[in-house]
């Protein structure tokens, strides 16, 4: 009975140190005669077995947070190359709108200028009609009188002067009428060229704000990069308590 059980325990104990050898990477064999011939150097055995192995876990923890942050240390330069293209894309935009509204600006005092000679054409072109149409007037109430008075040739003479006060009173109001028109033309020239200029200006002070937003992000993203690339002081590891082995009691013969 007595060499039953011992095969018992000595199978036992070769199928302990055999898993944990598979565990620490230790040949099996060695491990089986280590433990059959030592009960006690095979627990000892297997318990630095299985410090081992943490040590193994943490070292390879450790390994991929290395990498992890290689990984973040290598994705930031793209971010910084992409956000440096995108500010020098909006500097450039920023330039030429800057330049576009510089040389619209250039042409707005010509362009007054010209308004307010076809504004001085056109008062002078309404001026000159009223003052016809007055002349006309005044003729008519003269052609009345003579009328009254029955001077056939004054009247005759009076009739003349007022057809061709007429004449006179349609050709300056085609004037007015060319006049006004050319006076929008010109208004609506530097109109637009005002908003042509406003609208540069505008888009150049877009991409100003675009270029800054940028310009902050990139600078927030080489800051964060270079607090990840300072030394890191490393957490001391808690080890586990263990806890007392439990011995079950010996079973009865």
């Amino acid at each position: 009975m007595n060499d039953i059980l011992a095969r018992r325990a000595r199978r036992a104990t070769a199928g302990i140190a055999l898993s944990a050898a598979l565990v620490a990477g230790i040949a099996p064999a060695t491990a089986i005669a280590a433990e059959t011939s030592s009960p006690t150097a095979a627990v000892a055995l297997q318990t630095e077995d299985a410090a081992a192995a943490k040590e193994k876990a943490y070292a390879a923890m450790q390994e991929a947070l290395k990498n992890l942050e290689a990984a973040k240390d290598a994705a930031s330069p793209e971010k910084i190359a992409r956000f440096n293209d995108d500010i020098a894309r909006f500097q450039e935009l920023r330039d030429k709108m800057t330049a576009q509204a510089a040389e619209l600006r250039e042409s707005l005092p010509t362009m007054q200028a010209d308004g307010d000679a076809a504004q001085a054409k056109y008062d002078e072109a309404i001026n000159r009609t009223s003052g016809l149409q007055s002349e006309l007037d005044k003729k008519l109430e003269v052609l009345k009188a003579l009328e009254a008075l029955g001077d056939e040739e004054l009247v005759e003479t009076v009739k003349q002067q007022i057809k061709q006060l007429r004449q006179e009173i349609v050709t300056a109001k085609a004037r007015v009428d060319f006049c006004e028109m050319e006076l929008r033309e010109v208004k609506g020239r530097l109109e637009r060229q005002e908003r042509q200029v406003n609208d540069c200006e505008r888009d150049a002070e877009k991409y100003k704000a675009h270029t800054d937003q940028f310009i902050a992000w990139r600078d927030a993203l080489l800051d964060n990069l270079k607090k990840r690339k300072r030394p890191m002081t490393t957490p001391a590891r808690h080890t586990k308590r263990q806890r007392p082995r439990q011995t079950r009691p010996p079973r009865p013969r």
